[in-house]
């Protein structure tokens, strides 16, 4: 089964349906621009963790802010389609703020997974999701395997020699 994309509402109390049949929901975000080798590999593992999978996508707005005005390439609803179409996706939804601070703050998530290259005490939610009893799990990179080195071997292939001048 292919996951969706949900809003924070209908979330919050498919939530709190799974809290009452006491399944474990593994929630962690990200931009996902560019689903690569990398994404993949962290989303199944993250899923490994629990019941169910949420994954908070930063809205285009939200990536500007964060990554420049040149990204994301796709746009949010290519990249929610994109990740609702993995087995291991149950939900995807949007947030546009920075940080998933809030959308952690109303959904208490059971395991808060980040990659490894975020320090444990600069994850956002974390301290809410350990003061709810949860846990927060770091997952490592594929390495090599990044967004951004999916999009310097696009240019590095695709610039234009430079011609001298005679």
């Amino acid at each position: 089964m292919a996951g969706r994309l949900v809003k924070v509402s209908e979330l919050k109390k498919i939530r709190a349906g799974w809290k009452r049949a006491g399944k474990k929901m593994v929630f962690t975000n990200g931009c996902f621009d560019l689903v690569h080798l990398g994404h993949i590999r962290y989303l199944k593992q993250a899923k490994s963790l629990g019941d169910f999978l949420v994954v908070g996508l930063n809205a285009d707005a939200s990536v500007r802010r964060i990554k420049g005005p040149k990204r994301p390439i796709l746009p949010e609803e290519e990249r929610a389609e994109i990740l609702c179409a993995f087995r291991f996706v149950d939900y995807v939804v949007l947030f546009w703020e920075d940080t998933p601070e809030k959308l952690i703050r109303g959904l208490l998530p059971d395991i808060l997974v980040k990659g490894a290259d975020w320090a444990a005490g600069k994850i956002v939610g974390a301290d809410l999701v350990l003061k709810n009893g949860g846990e927060v799990r770091r997952i490592n990179f594929v390495q090599g395997k990044s967004t951004s080195a999916v999009i310097e071997e696009i240019v590095k292939r695709y610039r234009k020699p430079r011609r001298l001048k005679s």
